[in-house]
Order: C-alpha cells, then sequence, then structure tokens
C-alpha cells in the first residue's frame, strides 16, 4: 500500500521540482538580461535620456514614464536606426536626432529593452533576442 502512495507522490514531487527548476532558469536570464541591460544602459543611452530615463529638459525626451513605452517595436527600431524628426513623447515634442547604434548586436539591444521595460515600463518579461531578430528583419 505505502509503494502505491509513494511512487505517485515521488512524482508529483519531481514535477514540481522541474518546474520550479525552469522557472528559476527563466529568472536568471531575466536578471542577466537586465544586468547587462544596465551597463548597456549606462554607456549608451544615459547621456542623453538620463540614469534614471527622465530625459534631459526639452532637449531629450523621457524614457521613464512615458507613453511611448507602448510602442516596443519602435523603441527597437529607433535604437537600433536612430531617430530624425519631430517625436511626440507624454503630449511634448522633441526634434533633437537620436543616432543609430549600429554598434549594438541584437542581444545588447534586447537586454537594454528588457532594462526599460523592467525598469520604466512596469513589465517582468524578457525582450528574447529571438524578438528583436524578428523585430529587426
Amino acid at each position: 500500500m505505502i509503494k502505491k502512495i509513494v511512487a505517485p507522490v515521488a512524482f508529483v514531487i519531481a514535477s514540481l521540482l522541474s518546474l520550479t527548476s525552469c522557472q528559476s532558469q527563466e529568472e536568471i536570464k531575466r536578471q542577466k538580461y537586465i544586468t547587462e541591460g544596465i551597463l548597456k544602459y549606462q554607456n549608451n543611452c544615459a547621456n542623453c535620456h538620463q540614469r534614471d530615463g527622465k530625459g534631459l529638459a526639452a532637449l531629450y525626451p523621457p524614457i521613464a514614464g512615458s507613453d511611448y513605452l507602448a510602442h516596443k517595436d519602435s523603441i527597437i527600431h529607433i535604437i537600433r536606426h536612430g531617430q530624425q524628426g519631430p517625436i511626440l513623447v507624454n503630449g511634448k515634442r522633441y526634434n533633437r536626432p537620436m543616432p543609430a547604434q549600429m554598434h549594438l548586436s541584437n542581444l545588447e539591444i534586447a537586454e537594454i529593452v528588457t532594462y526599460i521595460y523592467a525598469e520604466w515600463g512596469n513589465s517582468n518579461d524578457i525582450v528574447d533576442v529571438k524578438y528583436v531578430d524578428k523585430v529587426l528583419k
């Protein structure tokens, strides 16, 4: 009788442990993306958008609290290809060019975007490099 109970219980425990293991692997990946994203953001974006993401006066738009975060694919394109001409962010017009960041790999862009959305976009999702690849094709 005990053997009949132990086998299903062991199976359930093993299943739960493997599920927990998968979740922790995803969380490890997310934390890695965010950690790398912070460094890439500070080196490539913070000069204009500032470390706190609030932008710089009327010159450079904020990322923190930005309504533009609703356009994730556009964010990815702007990081890679830059932005020319006027842009409307939170109802305010900005018209400074943003240079293309062609030196960044798709993985680095994924890390920056994951960090931006984790920090200022209330998102726990990973913006995976495969997604960036798809958007930039």
